[in-house]
């Protein structure tokens, strides 16, 4: 019999705690140990009953959870997800909270449609089960097999790349990654000079984050980093981060790449999808795309990113060694999408000069 994985839900909010309890206790695979309405409380059953992941708020009483994560990190670390209300202030917060060593981000389950809590349940569950095999982690949890998802024909239609489009002097780096990609993106993006190829990112984030998380980027970075509005350029020196819960496409008109930013629904469980990104670089850019894929859980880019590869681009997967979490790159692999592997610190360098 397989083991579930063990999950204390820490939140001031008895309604959030009741909604998650629900949510998460309902999964097969999964267990809600415990609730706790501060880290005080949550410290007491932590010790009575070790979870294997925790969910956590950001403002609580007593202790916020920024200072309760960063003592938990340094004295007894436990995977965790951070939900959080997605406040202006809190979201810079939240994204400080993955510095301190959080797994993932999202948003904080809020009671309304039926399908806005479907979809809720799938982002937190995954979220959960990402967390629980991340490295961090102190001991193996079974892997559950994904449930059945869309796949990137519900938002772009399938097609060979236009021919006129197979060869220019112009490349473009299309990038995908999930959990623990945002400190890997960071990385990459850090390592490109001011000239580097135009680059276009798909992070699983959560709505209002990828706004601020662009903008520390930006801000770190040689080159430029902004959160992609419909009809964005594709420069030199420019990277481009799908907004939160929208799904983003190259596109190309003439020798210009730009960007589409749609709704759509979830493809491969997630939105934005790696998949949508990838199908239309290899319908769009073709040879003169390289792509790259970081740690994350979930196959969201196997599919997409071996499109790219039959229309003759480039790829870069993200080694075991350097994954926080290796299941994106290893499906990515398994399917035969993938030209060379290499750790982190090494995948700017070939970009790079792929890209030459």
């Amino acid at each position: 019999m397989t083991k579930k994985t063990k999950v204390l839900v820490i939140d001031d909010s008895a309604v959030v705690r009741k909604v998650l309890t629900t949510i998460i206790g309902s999964e097969p695979d999964l267990e809600v140990v415990g609730a706790a309405s501060d880290p005080f409380i949550a410290a007491e059953k932590i010790a009575h009953d070790l979870p294997d992941v925790i969910t956590l708020d950001v403002e609580m009483p007593r202790m916020d959870g920024i200072t309760f994560l960063q003592k938990m990190m340094s004295q007894h670390p436990i995977p965790t997800v951070i939900i959080s209300s997605l406040a202006g202030s809190g979201s810079e917060t939240a994204l400080k909270a993955l510095e301190y060593g959080a797994v993932d981000i999202l948003q904080k389950p809020t009671i309304g449609t039926k399908e806005f809590l479907e979809e809720s349940r799938v982002l937190i569950c995954d979220a959960v089960r990402a967390a629980s095999i991340a490295k961090l982690r102190r001991a193996p949890v079974h892997a559950v097999a994904p449930a059945p998802k869309l796949n990137a024909d519900a938002v772009i239609a399938k097609g060979k790349p236009t021919k006129a489009m197979l060869r220019t002097t112009e490349k473009v780096v299309i990038l995908g990654a999930s959990t623990g990609g945002t400190e890997a993106i960071s990385d990459f993006l850090m390592s490109m000079p001011l000239d580097s190829p135009g680059i276009v990112i798909v992070q699983h984030m959560p709505e209002k984050f990828t706004a601020s998380f662009a903008k520390r980027l930006d801000s770190a970075c040689r080159i430029s980093v902004k959160e992609a509005e419909d009809n964005d350029t594709v420069i030199r020196g420019r990277a481009l981060i799908a907004p939160g819960n929208r799904h983003m496409m190259l596109k190309r008109s003439g020798a210009r790449y730009y960007v589409e930013i749609k709704d759509g629904p979830l493809v491969s469980r997630h939105r934005p999808s790696v998949d949508v990104l990838f199908r239309s670089a290899a319908m769009y850019a073709g040879k003169n795309a390289v792509g790259v894929i970081l740690t994350g859980m979930g196959d969201d880019g196997s599919r997409g990113m071996k499109e790219m590869k039959e229309s003759g681009a480039f790829n870069v997967a993200q080694d075991e060694r350097t994954s926080v979490v290796y299941r994106m790159p290893k499906e990515a692999i398994k399917a035969g999408a993938v030209d060379c592997v290499l750790p982190l610190d090494e995948i700017a360098g070939r970009v790079l000069r792929e890209c030459a």
